[in-house]
């Protein structure tokens, strides 16, 4: 099997993203000595495997998935994931035509909107996640009252949120309505805390109303309407990448 651990894979997910079955039944094939490796029978589940390593599974090679990242725009009351033990309505609704087996990247908030990826792309989602990766995330809120200059310059400078101190970050007054009192903010961070703009907002005493992700790294919702989706062209993967690795 490959030495080449950067890329290696459990036998049983690379399996389940080949659209052969799910995960837990390719598990139980490979018990059962349904797969083989290299020409070897393999039934232990902790087997990873990498690109150059030849996976059959009932005698019949496994075919590699074409890898495909979309851009989607994620409308509110939609749950970043595959599935929902809720019934609640998840990202995979809007990709039934789709033949990969994609998930979103990272999440957000079921009431918040916007840009979120969705791939099938294993490394290039490992590498946008990692902390050691942190991407830039630009997301507009509307908030109840009009923020100060103090308060912009606390969330630039970064706030405690549950006893962590947020990076800083740009932060800057889009829009205000005296009359209503309300204000679009924008906010530009590059960490991955769950809710964190919210929190920040809460902090320094403007609670968000709406919330959506405007940005991600150089792409934004140019010419996508909500529950849309576009496949990015191969020069975007690629920027992707070098995005992440160079950080």
């Amino acid at each position: 099997m490959s030495q080449n651990n950067e890329q290696q894979e459990r036998l049983q997910k690379v399996i389940a993203n080949a659209g052969v079955t799910s995960r837990r039944k390719a598990e139980a094939m490979i018990v059962a000595g349904q797969v083989a490796v290299n020409g070897t029978i393999v039934r232990e589940l902790g087997t990873k495997v990498g690109p150059r390593d030849h996976v059959e599974v009932d005698g019949v090679p496994l075919s590699k998935p074409r890898l495909a990242t979309y851009l989607f725009y994620k409308p509110r009351g939609v749950i970043s994931a595959v599935s929902d033990d809720k019934g609640r309505k998840v990202i995979s609704d809007y990709f039934v035509d789709k033949q990969e087996r994609l998930y979103p990247i990272g999440r957000l908030d079921y009431d918040a909107s916007g840009l979120i990826l969705v791939t099938n792309d294993g490394e290039l989602a490992n590498l946008l996640m990692h902390p050691k990766f942190q991407v830039d995330k630009t997301y507009l809120a509307k908030v109840e009252g009009i923020p100060t200059a103090a308060a912009l310059k606390q969330l630039r400078q970064g706030v405690v949120i549950k006893g962590k101190q947020t990076a800083p970050a740009k932060a800057w007054l889009q829009s205000s309505d005296r009359t209503k009192q309300t204000a679009l903010v924008g906010l530009t961070i590059h960490e991955g805390m769950n809710h964190q703009v919210k929190l920040m907002l809460q902090k320094v005493g403007y609670p968000v109303m709406k919330l959506r992700r405007e940005q991600y790294g150089f792409l934004d919702l140019t010419g996508v309407q909500p529950g849309e989706a576009r496949k990015l062209n191969t020069k975007e993967v690629h920027e992707l990448y070098q995005l992440a690795e160079h950080k």
